[in-house]
């Protein structure tokens, strides 16, 4: 390969990125983060943040950081990795808060749902194991499995037959076979099918590895998730992984598993050991979130009532929607010069809404991926399907 500097090698691949619609820019938004924001001067009610619950700017969370700050025995900064100086009394009552939610042994805390996935998928699958992943995954859970020493597949979506297919294979090899999944696939908001995908893996004694970050908090009884939702027990072959900067409305993230597991996490797991502590506050947050999303059973109703009120709208009109039941509802459109082209359009009405382009998403299935929260009014969600029915009506007319 050839001696180049940075301007060489990267220049004609933005250009070309931004040519076919695919260049991505961060969008600049002003006060906190809820349904009425200004996002790039724009005064705008937004419909792609995964503010599920509206707990990102709740006046009690704000109010126990208030107290917390006055409280000699609590700093911002924690100052040094879990192992070293870290891990705060607050961090791990946090650990101790989630667990007991969760019914299961123990909790570890990470700064990020990316590194949790990383941890987990480099820490447990290891040379002569398979990992088994649905074709849809989370971006995390591909690179952690890209970055482990296991034998990496992918399975079509939602496809049983050939996750079995892979797990018989992988049983004839005498291979650990390890199955990791999200549980709400977070660009088609569709819900893994975990009932077939436990039983699998207990028939061929396979780990099961769950990346529940859109389902905790949304789904299940006091927000426990999509096991829960689908009536599911953990067992010791089984990690959940969350994220608290969704429903949670804070940052950062948790695995939820046996005591051997999260032993295995702190004394082997490489972006563990050797990461900063997240913040003092941020556990602090939390913790108050926990009790919140337990309690939330009004704002989860709400949420699937806006759900259901959007779908029933969406079809009227004649929009082409995927099979959702969660809070993530794509509005597929195929090109991404389309889905640009109706997402500026929005934008113009007052609706912040996000296109979705590959490669985040499969070429040709460019889409608006509009999101709700419990915050969201039924009125907001009329005036969205409103402005969808102006842009359809237009694109239509535009093609006779």
């Amino acid at each position: 390969m050839a001696i180049e500097t940075i301007q060489q090698r990267f220049s004609d691949r933005l250009k070309t990125r931004r040519s076919e619609h695919l260049y991505r820019q961060r969008p600049l938004a002003f006060g906190p983060q809820q349904p009425q924001m200004q996002i790039n001067g724009l005064c705008c009610i937004n419909f792609c943040s995964n503010d599920y619950l509206g707990l990102a700017n709740h006046p009690q969370i704000k109010q126990r950081l208030i107290a917390a700050l006055q409280n000699d025995d609590i700093s911002y900064g924690s100052g040094a990795a879990h192992l070293v100086t870290g891990h705060h009394l607050e961090h791990h009552l946090l650990e101790d808060e989630l667990a007991d939610w969760l019914g299961v042994e123990r909790v570890l805390l990470f700064s990020t749902g990316f590194m949790a996935n990383l941890a987990v998928l480099e820490t447990f699958a290891q040379k002569g194991d398979v990992i088994l992943g649905d074709k849809l995954n989370h971006a995390s859970l591909v690179d952690g499995a890209l970055h482990s020493e296991a034998e990496f597949k992918r399975y079509p979506h939602g496809d049983m037959t050939a996750l079995e297919k892979r797990l018989q294979q992988a049983q004839a090899k005498e291979q650990q076979a390890v199955i990791v999944t999200d549980g709400v696939f977070s660009m088609d908001g569709d819900l893994a099918p975990l009932p077939e995908i436990q039983e699998l893996a207990r028939k061929y004694h396979a780990w099961l590895i769950i990346d529940d970050a859109h389902g905790f908090g949304a789904l299940g009884q006091e927000g426990k998730g999509t096991l829960n939702h689908f009536n599911l027990e953990t067992d010791c072959n089984t990690l959940q992984i969350g994220t608290l900067g969704k429903a949670f409305g804070c940052s950062g993230a948790f695995v939820a598993g046996s005591e051997t597991a999260i032993e295995a996490l702190i004394q082997f797991a490489r972006p563990y050991i050797y990461t900063t502590a997240s913040p003092q506050l941020n556990a602090v947050a939390v913790r108050q979130a926990l009790r919140l999303v337990k309690s939330a059973d009004k704002e989860r109703r709400h949420l699937q009532e806006l759900i259901q009120q959007f779908r029933q709208g969406a079809q009227q009109i004649g929009l082409k929607l995927w099979s959702s039941p969660t809070a993530i509802q794509p509005v597929m459109l195929g090109a991404s010069e389309t889905a640009m082209r109706w997402s500026e359009e929005l934008k113009q009405k007052g609706f912040w809404v996000a296109a979705i382009r590959p490669p985040t998403v499969p070429q040709n299935q460019a889409r608006l991926r509009i999101t709700f929260s419990a915050s969201h009014t039924v009125e907001e969600v009329d005036a969205l399907l409103q402005a969808l029915d102006e842009i359809h009506r237009q694109e239509s007319s535009a093609k006779v």
